[in-house]
This record gives C-alpha cells, sequence and structure tokens, in this order.
C-alpha cells in the first residue's frame, strides 16, 4: 500500500477506537516501552499527543523517562509555518501551550534546545512497516528533523497497531525507526 491509503486506513481505524480501549492500549504502550533496551537519556523530543487526531499518550512513557533518567530535558516541537521546519522548546509543568493551525498543542515561547542535544525522539507516526519506516502525518517535518539529529539518535514509533507489510512509496528523506512500541509488542529494527 502507499503512504496515503495507509494513512487514510489508520485514521479511520483510530476514529472506530472507544476511550476505554484507548486507555487500555496507553497501558499497555508503557508496559511494552520498559522493555526497550536504553542508555541513560539526559534530552528526550517528543510530540505532545493530541486526543483529537487519536494519538498515543506520550505522557505516561514521558514520566516513566524522568523516573529513570533523572534530571531529563525534556523537548517538545514548535513548526516554523514559514520554513516548515521545527525547532524544540524545553518543557516542563509551567511551559504554556497552545493549539496550532493543525490542532496541536505547540509551546508559545521558551528557552531552544538544538537538535544536536537529543538523545531519544518519541516520534508520531499513523502506521509503520516492518523495515521500522513509518506513515506520518505527510508534512515531512519529522524527516527533516530527524535529519539534522545526530546519527546515533534513537528514534521511537508508538503506535496502537502492528506493523504493515510494506510501505511501497518510501523516498530517500524517509528516515526508520529503531525501534516501535505497540500494545502487543515492542518491534526492533537493524538500522
Amino acid at each position: 500500500m502507499t503512504k496515503q491509503e495507509i494513512r487514510n486506513i489508520y485514521k479511520e481505524k483510530r476514529k472506530q477506537l472507544s476511550h476505554h480501549t484507548t486507555e487500555k492500549f496507553n497501558d499497555l504502550l508503557l508496559i511494552n516501552f520498559q522493555k526497550a533496551k536504553l542508555p541513560f537519556i539526559n534530552c528526550v523530543h517528543t510530540y505532545l499527543s493530541s486526543s483529537k487526531l487519536g494519538e498515543a499518550d506520550t505522557a505516561k512513557i514521558i514520566r516513566y523517562l524522568q523516573f529513570k533518567n533523572p534530571e531529563l530535558i525534556v523537548a517538545v516541537p514548535k513548526v516554523d509555518v514559514h520554513s516548515g521546519n521545527m525547532v524544540q522548546y524545553y518543557f516542563d509543568e509551567d511551559t504554556v501551550v497552545v493549539h496550532n493551525a493543525f490542532g496541536i498543542d505547540e509551546p508559545v515561547n521558551g528557552d531552544l534546545i538544538t537538535e544536536k542535544e537529543i538523545d531519544l525522539v518519541l516520534v508520531p507516526l499513523l502506521a509503520f512497516d516492518k523495515m521500522g519506516y513509518r506513515v506520518g502525518y505527510g508534512k515531512g517535518h519529522y524527516d527533516k528533523f530527524l535529519s539534522r539529529c545526530r546519527p546515533d539518535v534513537i528514534k521511537a514509533g508508538i503506535s496502537f497497531y502492528d506493523p504493515v507489510d510494506e510501505i511501497e512509496d518510501i523516498n530517500a528523506f524517509d528516515i526508520p525507526l529503531n525501534f516501535c512500541v505497540t500494545p502487543q509488542e515492542l518491534y526492533v529494527f537493524d538500522n
């Protein structure tokens, strides 16, 4: 299937999930995320989950990472509407966020964090394949961002669903994940 076909299918699948099922899946995602063999993490980049988009809850995973990595720096993205690039801001409980044009929470302002400071990226996705490639929302923000990160940055996907067999229209700009966690399993890729 192509990215657009997969995007359409998985957006619809997310809409069909009940609140109860979503909460159950989020708990199972955390359990499986804890199975990942991660080094000490100084800085994690995470998207702020959108229940409107039916995204998996990243907050539980962040709290787990903060427990395991004292003094963890949390960075969240903001898309520059002019360039299409993402910048990262330091995030804590005092950070003021607003909905952007896509209905996604972003920080209003704050201290910037460079891509080179980031050790782990929680990458948003709609679906992924057995090789670790993902289908996002189609804007390319994360592939551009990941290309500016350190080569050793850990790229972790979070998905409510198991992988599709193959994404037919992968291109040279697509950056695969190192692992992806689902409610059923932790998938590790040799990338």
